[in-house]
C-alpha cells in the first residue's frame, strides 16, 4: 500500500486493518504521534487526513484515502508554525506527552476557523485530554496563535 505521509510516498507492506498510528510509528519511524489509550478518546494520537483531525490509533491503515499530515510536518526547528510558537512563548505543556494531538487539533481548528471563541476552541478540542490540566494554557496559546496569525 502506498500511502502520502507529510508529502513524501511510503510504501508499506502491512495488514488493512492495522491502525495508522502504528503504520507511522513503527514501519515509517515517525514517532511524534503518540499512544495514548488505543480507543480514540484521549487526542495523543491526533494527525490530520486531507486537513481533518483523525486518531490514528484506532483508524485502519486500509481506509486512508489523502494525504496523511503528521506533528514531524506542522512546523520545523527552523520555522516554527504559530501555534508551535504560542506554545513555547506560553509554556503550554507541563509533562508534554498530549501536546502533539493537542497541537494537531489546534491547527486544524485555526486553519477551519481563524478567530475562534472559547466555545469553538472547547469545542474542538473536547477530545483532546491533557492528565496535567493544562487546559487554560492550551485555549490561551491558541487565541495567541490566531492572532499572531492575523498580523502575517
Amino acid at each position: 500500500m502506498k500511502l502520502n505521509i507529510n508529502g513524501d510516498y511510503h510504501e508499506v507492506d502491512v495488514e488493512a486493518d492495522m491502525p495508522l498510528l502504528w503504520v507511522l510509528r513503527d514501519e515509517i519511524g515517525l514517532t511524534g504521534t503518540k499512544f495514548g489509550c488505543g480507543i480514540a478518546q484521549c487526542g495523543a494520537c491526533t494527525v490530520h487526513l486531507d486537513g481533518r483531525p483523525i486518531r490514528s490509533c484506532s483508524y485502519p491503515v486500509g481506509n486512508v484515502k489523502g494525504k496523511i499530515t503528521t506533528i514531524e510536518s506542522v512546523g520545523d526547528p527552523d520555522i516554527l508554525s504559530k501555534v508551535q510558537e504560542a506554545w513555547i512563548e506560553l509554556q503550554t505543556p507541563q509533562c508534554g506527552y498530549c501536546q502533539s494531538g493537542q497541537i494537531m487539533s489546534a491547527t486544524a481548528l485555526l486553519a477551519n476557523n481563524p478567530n475562534p471563541t472559547d466555545e469553538d476552541i472547547d469545542q474542538a478540542m473536547a477530545g483532546n485530554i491533557c492528565r496535567c490540566g493544562a487546559y487554560p494554557r492550551i485555549r490561551a496559546a491558541i487565541h495567541a496563535a490566531a492572532n499572531a496569525m492575523k498580523e502575517v
